[in-house]
């Protein structure tokens, strides 16, 4: 299985300058707030969790697609390895199928939906339909992040993650899901059906990532943190589309 762990301490926690305004990244470590409905308090140094703000990592070197594969200083050998393995036409990005490869270990493999996700959330060619070097290894690092989050969380150690122990994994991380919305999430990942389903790793990130970039994007437009916020119809399609259709 893919070693995400191993490599999450080299670079900042969030990418990129996406035009609709999230910026992905590993798992916050806020502190819980009584002021806040959704119960995410902001760090004093940023609101995006580990003390890195929207630019928390820098844009792709230029040249870095093309063939020029261009990782950033201090990347672990071992993740520029996986990236140039998968990339075998030498192009200096990776697309949906190689992104998969590299990601899939030998007991379970990432879905292509949760793939398509990545891209989406993390690429910043234009259209988002691969990814560089420099892409793949925040993505790798970030992985790593969810990676500890969901051992810490899967308390019976069966590799999933079941409903009760969703809801401590995001209340952990500062977002206080209610129950009916939890079941929603697991439904969303089980054909439908929330009774005694779980979360594979891979549909776990995807779960993550939906959950905090919409808080993230909810925040925005609840100025007063009181846990409510009016929005447009346009203002919602654009908050929620991102997320679903990727």
């Amino acid at each position: 299985m893919a070693d995400y762990n191993r490599y999450g301490h080299a670079h900042g926690q969030g990418y990129g300058q996406q035009g609709y305004g999230y910026a992905p990244s590993a798992p916050p470590a806020p502190t819980p707030s009584s002021s806040s409905s959704y119960g995410y308090a902001p760090s004093a140094s940023s609101p995006y969790g580990y003390g890195y703000g929207r630019g928390g990592y820098p844009p792709p070197p230029m040249g870095g697609f093309g063939g020029a594969v261009a990782f950033p200083p201090g990347t672990h050998p071992d993740v520029e390895r996986a990236f140039r393995a998968v990339d075998r036409d030498r192009s200096g990005s990776i697309d949906e199928g190689e992104l998969q490869a590299a990601l899939s270990g030998a007991y379970h493999r990432f879905s292509i939906r949760t793939v398509r996700l990545l891209i989406f959330l993390f690429s910043d060619a234009s259209p988002r339909s691969r990814m560089g070097p420099a892409e793949f290894a925040t993505l790798w690092n970030c992985l790593g992040q969810w990676r500890v989050v969901f051992d810490r969380y899967d308390r019976d150690r069966s590799g999933k993650i079941e409903s009760n122990e969703l809801r401590e994994a995001l209340r952990g991380l500062g977002y206080a899901v209610p129950p009916a919305v939890i079941d929603l999430l697991i439904a969303n990942y089980n054909n439908g059906v929330s009774n005694r389903g779980a979360l594979d790793f891979d549909n776990f990130v995807e779960c993550g990532m939906v959950v905090k970039g919409l808080t993230e994007k909810f925040k925005e437009n609840d100025t007063r943190h009181t846990g409510s916020a009016a929005l447009s119809y346009d203002g919602f399609l654009s908050m929620v589309i991102p997320f679903i259709v990727p």
